[in-house]
């Protein structure tokens, strides 16, 4: 059987865990005692007070007893359902946006996200976003951790100028996490144009400093601008330290003019040669204790999308959060790139970065990679980039998921919808066979 949408959202008042139900019965609980006080008096009414012959009909005595009890009692339970929802309405019209789920939606959505799976996800830039706005509408147990290696454009700028670690991955994960993404993302986002002082700069990135300067703490700054703008989840930092990334460099065999090590991450794409491996200075600085829980506590973990050498490593380089990583046990995936990055990652397959990767953190840090197999795609002809073909010759060390994850409009990018519906499958499964294979061992 089919319902409405009107109907079938009233019905999700009744599914389990909403914490509406034994409201609801202490409501119906209360009218049918009152009713029943009622009741009491208006028999003693009947039976000592002569009436007028309409009243007869007005009662409808003319129908049996047991009918109109009924009768009553339907009519009785539609003016109050009416009621119920009329007043609810009325009352949260002024808190709810025009064209916003009902009540119940709300209520179910929230109950149901809050139920969702605890997901820590590593990475940084475009990639971290689309992977974070896909999340955030199925689990608010979130936790995404960023690097504090940039050191470009406007967070490089905050950076140098304040003393502030960099805000610019925190901004765009705020965006991609925010209540009212659609606006939020746009005002966070902005760029100031030519201005004196303010060129460059993106709005999001100048309210974190300011939030800084009101709480006294980067930190503190980041979870009240969380709050402010009502994100799904908590952003942190892989470390407080003020780090700096570097690059050392290898020849590739051609004419390339440079020196062999580059220092910043800003600097690292632009040196034009291929990275031999990148490492933080100073090295041995702490991981951030509130990263180190999440990650102990998560049952989902996923490193990437998003720049290879430049955003996931330089979290994963932080000796707390790689030893955090493999003592978790969570379900750990690296999601691979859709494209090659221009000076970063030219011409790499899918095995380059799982070299990469394990020869900066060895290969014990994750079992899963999911990776794109929808590479019949065109890439605007002025990016220099290639799509990351899914064959791989590493079949015994990891288990590969292929999917097509291809966003339609920016074929370089991940769909949200489509990452994270693959990311939660394979959790799925994943947990079930474990489940099943300790069943099969007791």
């Amino acid at each position: 059987m089919r319902f409405g949408p009107r109907f079938g959202s009233a019905l999700k008042w009744l599914i389990p865990g909403m914490g509406v139900k034994r409201w609801l019965l202490l409501l119906f609980g209360g009218i049918t005692i009152v009713s029943l006080g009622v009741g009491y008096l208006l028999v003693d009414v009947y039976r000592t007070w002569t009436f007028p012959s309409v009243f007869y009909y007005l009662t409808l005595q003319f129908i049996p007893r047991a009918w109109r009890g009924l009768l009553f009692g339907v009519a009785g339970v539609a003016a109050i359902t009416i009621a119920v929802l009329q007043l609810n309405r009325s009352l949260l019209s002024a808190f709810r946006a025009p064209g916003q789920s009902s009540l119940a939606d709300i209520i179910y959505d929230h109950r149901q996200r809050g139920r969702g799976p605890k997901v820590v996800a590593i990475g940084g830039g475009t990639g971290l976003s689309a992977l974070l706005r896909g999340l955030k509408e199925h689990t608010d147990n979130i936790t995404a951790i960023v690097t504090v290696a940039d050191d470009g454009g406007s967070s490089g700028r905050l950076r140098r100028d304040l003393g502030l670690l960099p805000p610019g991955d925190f901004r765009s994960s705020i965006a991609a996490l925010a209540d009212d993404e659609s606006l939020t993302a746009r005002l966070f986002q902005y760029r100031f144009g030519e201005a004196e002082g303010l060129n460059g700069h993106s709005f999001g990135n100048l309210f974190i400093a300011a939030m800084a300067a009101v709480t006294g703490n980067f930190e503190r700054a980041i979870l009240e601008s969380s709050r402010v703008l009502n994100i799904h989840g908590r952003i942190v930092p892989s470390t407080l330290e003020n780090v700096t990334l570097w690059a050392e460099l290898r020849d590739d065999g051609e004419e390339v003019q440079g020196p062999d090590r580059v220092e910043g991450e800003s600097q690292i794409s632009k040196a034009g040669r291929p990275i031999e491996r990148v490492f933080l200075e100073p090295d041995k600085v702490p991981g951030y204790p509130g990263a180190i829980k999440a990650i102990l506590e998560a049952e989902l973990i996923t490193m990437g999308p998003g720049s290879l050498f430049t955003s996931v490593l330089p979290n994963l380089l932080v000796p707390g959060i790689a030893s955090a990583l493999r003592a978790s046990p969570a379900i750990k995936v690296y999601v691979s790139n859709i494209a090659t990055e221009e000076g970063e990652t030219d011409h790499f397959s899918l095995d380059d970065h799982l070299a990469a990767l394990e020869e900066h953190v060895g290969r014990d840090l994750f079992a899963y990679v999911l990776a794109n197999d929808k590479v019949d795609v065109q890439f605007p002809p002025h990016m220099s980039v290639e799509a990351v073909a899914p064959e791989t010759q590493l079949g015994g060390t990891y288990q590969f998921i292929t999917r097509d994850l291809v966003d339609r409009e920016n074929p370089w990018q991940h769909d949200p919808r489509k990452l994270v519906g693959a990311l939660l499958n394979l959790y799925s499964t994943a947990r079930a066979n474990t489940t099943a294979g300790q069943s099969a061992g007791l």
